[in-house]
């Protein structure tokens, strides 16, 4: 009987590993103990083609191991794929999802488990009580993006919300039910609904290694949220369209007028230059805008896979979607 999963995505973690796989083992031992009946733990590791020792050590970690498996992809998906075949492995009745640098304490996940467990909540996710550690511009950037998409899209998202959260199977298996392609863990932990605790805690670095979301990878990341959960980058654009027709009118009546009571001069052309080429990137912005959203349908059309498997250490590919509740 399994009453715990953890799910781990691992992309090039090979340093932090080893500290990681201690701690988890140590957190899981407290709270077997702290439980009269025992509680059924299983780790499941997802590699997203890590090119580092990461693969290697997931190896000897489920050599003779009987609760710690791992999934293996053919190449680097990203983490939101490697998210969703862990929560598709798991077999518990609680799944815990956290990252394996050591920023999400496994400590924690006995004290989710005990609010869990009191029929109160379905979900029992983290937050960020401040961004002790973290560079300026991308803690700034970071509450910026939080309060734009809270306004702009009706799925609310808690600022400093990490994807480290206890689940209960019937939340779970309401994430595996939202099968897009583009997905964003985040918006969709929030759209399913059911009721959710926050638990507070302080921000920590990272125990070993470097971070693998370069400035680059947020801000695609972020667009990704704003896309997958509002449509108003595209009201934006029709509103932008307006306003400028609005004013090209406004201008045109104006030149009509001058034109009739002074005459028609030929000097202004580099103003009419500049309102030429910045109408026409405006113009250009809004077509990438639409073009965002029509890539977004391109690719869900396509049905392709979210990940593809190159390996694994159990043999069965049932996935454990049948509601529980």
């Amino acid at each position: 009987m399994v009453n715990i999963s953890v799910v781990i995505p691992c992309y090039n973690e090979e340093a932090v590993l080893p500290v990681f796989r201690e701690k988890l083992e140590e957190a899981a031992g407290k709270i077997r103990s702290a439980s009269e009946g025992g509680t059924g733990f299983e780790f499941i590791f997802v590699d997203d083609g890590s090119d580092d020792g990461t693969l290697d050590l997931l190896k000897k970690f489920t050599a003779g191991d009987t609760i710690t498996r791992y999934i293996s992809f053919s190449r680097n998906f990203g983490k939101e794929a490697a998210i969703f075949a862990g929560l598709e492995a798991s077999k518990g009745d609680y799944i815990v999802l956290m990252d394996a640098d050591l920023q999400d304490p496994p400590e924690m996940i006995a004290e989710m488990y005990s609010m869990a467990a009191t029929g109160d909540y379905d979900c029992v996710a983290a937050r960020r009580a401040d961004r002790k550690g973290e560079p300026l511009l991308r803690s700034l950037l970071s509450k910026l993006f939080y309060r734009i998409i809270n306004r702009i899209s009706d799925v609310q998202i808690v600022s400093g919300a990490r994807d480290f959260r206890l689940m209960s199977r019937k939340y779970c298996n309401a994430v595996l039910k939202v099968g897009e392609y583009n997905r964003f863990s985040k918006g969709i932990f929030k759209w399913v609904g059911f009721k959710t605790a926050w638990i507070d805690y302080a921000n920590s670095e990272r125990a070993a290694g470097k971070t693998k979301w370069s400035f680059y990878k947020l801000v695609r990341y972020s667009l990704e949220g704003t896309m997958s959960f509002s449509s108003a980058p595209l009201a934006a654009a029709s509103l932008i369209g307006l306003l400028f027709c609005l004013i090209s009118f406004i201008l045109i009546c104006v030149i009509i007028i001058k034109t009739l009571v002074f005459g028609d001069p030929t000097s202004g052309w580099p103003s009419l230059a500049c309102i030429v080429f910045f109408v026409g990137g405006v113009q250009l912005f809004c077509t990438g805008i639409v073009g965002e959203y029509i890539s977004r349908i391109y690719l869900e059309t396509k049905k392709r896979p979210l990940y593809i498997i190159n390996e694994k250490s159990y043999s069965s590919d049932k996935l454990n979607t049948d509601d529980k509740n």
